[in-house]
């Protein structure tokens, strides 16, 4: 049972830590490498799975974001929206696998539903993006013990 909360504790960490919530999965990720009891696999499908559902949720919150952007309250101004469309419209959706970039990556998710990305097309580039560096992440950490 201890082994069931430690996965899923993994995947809400990564879940959270793909959103605007300040959570680091990475830490959290090696340390379960690092006591060796636990596969490393099955350790990176739980990061990986919840890093990339968080991401989905980003890109629903882009999908209906522009109903409120002329809001008082809405935090993100005008010209701020304006620029990270431009951004994205420049690198298009290869700019997807920087998804795992801390700080840019749960930027560029949002900005992917705002401009309407396809569900399949906005899954297949942040799944490449956050298994990748899971899977990195998991052979730095394990080659150190």
């Amino acid at each position: 049972m201890t082994d069931l909360f430690a996965y899923f504790g993994l995947f809400v960490a990564a879940f959270g830590a793909a959103t605007i919530l300040p959570m680091q999965s990475e830490a959290a990720l090696a340390g379960l490498l690092l006591t060796e009891r636990y596969s490393a696999l099955w350790l990176v499908v739980a990061a990986s799975l919840g890093n990339i559902l968080g991401s989905v949720v980003n890109w629903m919150l882009g999908r209906g974001i522009e109903r409120f952007r002329d809001r008082r309250w809405f935090p993100i101004g005008n010209d701020a929206l304006d620029r990270a469309r431009g951004w994205y419209r420049r690198y298009g959706r290869w700019s997807l696998l920087a998804s795992w970039v801390p700080v840019i990556g749960d930027p560029i998710t949002v900005v992917a539903g705002v401009l309407r990305e396809p569900l399949l097309t906005f899954l297949l580039f942040v799944t490449i993006a956050k298994v990748g560096r899971y899977v990195a992440l998991a052979l730095v950490t394990t080659s150190l013990t």
